[in-house]
């Protein structure tokens, strides 16, 4: 009996070996699953599961299959640093998100306390990866980038030219606006005019009087459509032809209802391509969560490949391969990140506002080169 009990023990010892290594490897995803933001976080995770699965059926990764967790973080920083902490204390070593920069921001500081590598999606905020995270990284173009962009616009199309950068007084706008200028100086420019306004009229009619009185010739504009709305408004009553070149903040459908808007430029993030419905599906994917069901997908692979390249599930190992800047093939075509865990190469494409043969003034269709 003690030998067939000493046999017994060591059978099952050494079935446990290999099924312990064949252990699935937990890949976490905080997203938005409730309040205003779900239909993005809905798309996020079925971009996620659907990632999961197809890697699963191809064998997984090092040996391992994938298991997605799901933890709800309705774009709040609070609830995303309290998600951050569960997926800590259950083991989960790799996220994608959050989505939104308030939960990023919120969340990356616990992700990094607990080793944690996380991918968000979504979040532009550009401090996120300057506050010396060496495990976060971003499948977006940053602000930062974005700002850079529309500052190097600025110095190419209007060389020699007096020009102005303005922003809107929030945090966004201005971010972008301190990039603008950075790029500009960069490239041997300077801005005339350097300046906030808000929705008041009172402080747009003084910054086109301003304009007028520089010979200003173009402006970049950092912030939301409102306040930029209000701004050319302004500056055609006045008679003046100062072009305005803007970022995505632009996006909204009353812009096109702005009298003198034509020729505005934007600078906007390359769309996401839609991933094909998974096979079964009986409800298809709307606009919103088709914004995140691509770059959450994505993500995915970016932890698979990252796993890959290191031959290790080691977070700080996978970080370390994913910062060498090797091109990483993705839904979203081919990435690469730099040392602090940004793009390479930020995916964002110019549009000019164009007036349409039936008199509607749109940007669809009217990219033009950087």
């Amino acid at each position: 009996m003690m030998k067939r009990s000493a046999w017994a023990i060591l059978l099952t010892v050494a079935l446990a070996g290999p099924l312990a290594a064949a252990e699935p490897l937990k890949i976490g995803l905080a997203a938005p699953l409730s309040g205003p933001d779900a239909g993005f976080g809905q798309g996020a995770r079925l971009g996620a599961e659907q990632a999961v699965a197809e890697i699963n059926r191809a064998g997984g990764v090092l040996g391992r299959k994938l298991q997605l967790v799901v933890h709800d973080d309705a774009a709040d920083p609070k609830q995303a640093a309290a998600v951050a902490r569960r997926f800590a204390a259950s083991g989960v070593r790799f996220v994608i998100g959050p989505l939104t920069s308030g939960a990023s921001a919120a969340a990356s500081t616990v992700f990094e306390e607990a080793g944690i590598v996380s991918v968000t999606p979504g979040a532009t905020w550009a401090p996120l990866t300057r506050r010396g995270a060496g495990l976060l990284f971003r499948l977006s173009g940053s602000d930062a980038q974005q700002g850079a962009l529309g500052g190097t616009l600025l110095a190419e199309r209007f060389r020699g030219k007096s020009v102005a950068i303005v922003h809107d007084k929030t945090s966004f706008g201005r971010g972008l606006a301190d990039e603008a200028a950075r790029a500009l100086k960069a490239r041997g420019g300077g801005e005339r005019l350097f300046e906030g306004i808000s929705r008041d009229d009172r402080e747009t009619s003084a910054l086109v009087a301003k304009l007028r009185a520089l010979g200003i010739e173009a402006i970049y504009f950092g912030g939301l459509s409102v306040p930029a709305a209000s701004l050319i408004r302004t500056m055609r009553e006045a008679g003046l032809t100062t072009v305005v070149i803007g970022s995505d903040g632009l996006l909204d459908k009353e812009f096109s209802q702005v009298p003198g808007a034509e020729g505005t430029l934007m600078t906007v993030p390359a769309a996401p391509p839609r991933l094909p419905e998974p096979k079964g599906t009986r409800t298809p994917r709307g606009p919103e969560a088709d914004l995140f069901a691509g770059p959450a997908y994505a993500a995915v692979e970016v932890v698979r490949q990252g796993i890959e390249a290191a031959r290790s599930a080691e977070p700080a190992r996978v970080a370390a391969a994913l910062h060498g800047g090797a091109p990483l093939r993705t839904v979203l075509g081919e990435v690469a990140f730099d040392a602090g865990g940004d793009l390479v190469k930020a995916p964002f494409t110019v549009f000019a506002w164009r007036r349409l043969p039936d008199g509607r003034l749109d940007f669809a269709g009217n990219e033009v080169s950087p």
